[in-house]
């Protein structure tokens, strides 16, 4: 009888170990009590590099989500650039020639049509500005142009605009990989993204990134009771979307996602956050390993190390 009872034993806890689970993992979370409103994050060469939309530098964590280093951006002496002039950084991205791509949400010209360009190893930065490409959009299918995410997929760069109640469409941008030095001649088109079947709060994309080893695009969804593109709304839940198969997905018009991930269901201290971008820190046979930031609209941001399963 003992015997069976310590076999029993076993076998729990072999379904429950991490690495012979199905389920998702939430490993590690850390608050960034003194950096306001963490919008975008990406990952390269063993750094994390966190932006808050109204801060005026970029952190640099290690492996561990140890703060080791920042790179300012702009000389404002509040520790948050006012809503009326922010440079509103979304997006984060590394190139296809190695450098960190921050770009503004383009939400409110000319303030946030704005994209910076930052070599890892050397910190030398420079910056651009996007008007031009923002303005195509406009006549591209997008009414309201808040860019949220970027990523590069085989032969684009992919850009994600969010809606809101008063704009209700979610919608990918498939660009020229360096869109930006041919602003006005370099291709580009506009996929609808998924659907909104809450009729209290909208789904909006808020980040997302490229798991090249299986041709995956991740994206955080925060549903945010919000009519424009510029005011903050009551939080609500964040999801993940997982799409399949991305890169053969170019010329389509409209794109749902594959798998919708619940954060909430994976762990409860994801409730009351509000998820504002996604990293793929590296991918195994089964799982895709990311960080998050999210935002609590009260000044300070939080980091998640998160593992997903594939399937």
């Amino acid at each position: 009888m003992q015997h069976r009872f310590l076999i029993s034993l076993f076998l729990i806890a072999l379904f429950l170990a991490p690495g012979c689970s199905n389920e998702h993992i939430l490993k590690e979370v850390k608050t960034l009590d003194l950096y306001p409103s963490a919008s975008a994050i990406e990952y390269t060469n063993g750094r994390f590099y966190i932006a808050g939309d109204d801060a005026s530098y970029i952190l640099i964590a290690d492996s561990s989500f140890a703060i080791v280093d920042s790179i300012a951006l702009y000389s404002f002496s509040n520790q948050r650039i006012s809503k009326a002039v922010k440079p509103d950084i979304e997006a984060a991205a590394i190139t296809i020639d190695q450098q960190l791509l921050l770009t503004g949400s383009g939400s409110l010209s000319p303030y946030r049509n704005i994209a910076w360009f930052i070599n890892p190893d050397s910190k030398v930065k420079d910056s651009i500005r996007l008007d031009t490409f923002y303005n195509r959009l406009l006549v591209n299918g997008i009414k309201e142009i808040n860019i949220e995410g970027c990523c590069f997929i085989p032969g684009s760069c992919l850009l994600a605009n969010r809606g809101s109640k008063g704009y209700p469409k979610n919608q990918l941008v498939f660009a020229h990989p360096l869109f930006w030095q041919r602003q006005s001649q370099s291709p580009v088109s506009t996929a609808l993204l998924g659907v909104n079947s809450d009729s209290s709060l909208f789904s909006g994309v808020s980040g997302m990134d490229y798991a090249p080893e299986s041709d995956r695009l991740v994206l955080t969804i925060s549903t945010e009771d919000t009519r424009n593109s510029l005011d903050d709304g009551a939080i609500g839940k964040s999801y993940l979307w997982i799409i399949k198969n991305i890169s053969s997905k170019r010329k389509w018009s409209a794109i749902n996602p594959d798998k919708i991930i619940d954060l909430e269901k994976v762990d409860t201290r994801f409730k009351g956050q509000k998820i504002e971008s996604v990293c793929v820190i590296k991918e195994t046979k089964s799982f895709i390993h990311l960080a998050l930031v999210a935002d609590n609209d009260k000044g300070s941001s939080t980091l998640f190390r998160l593992v997903i399963h594939k399937d």
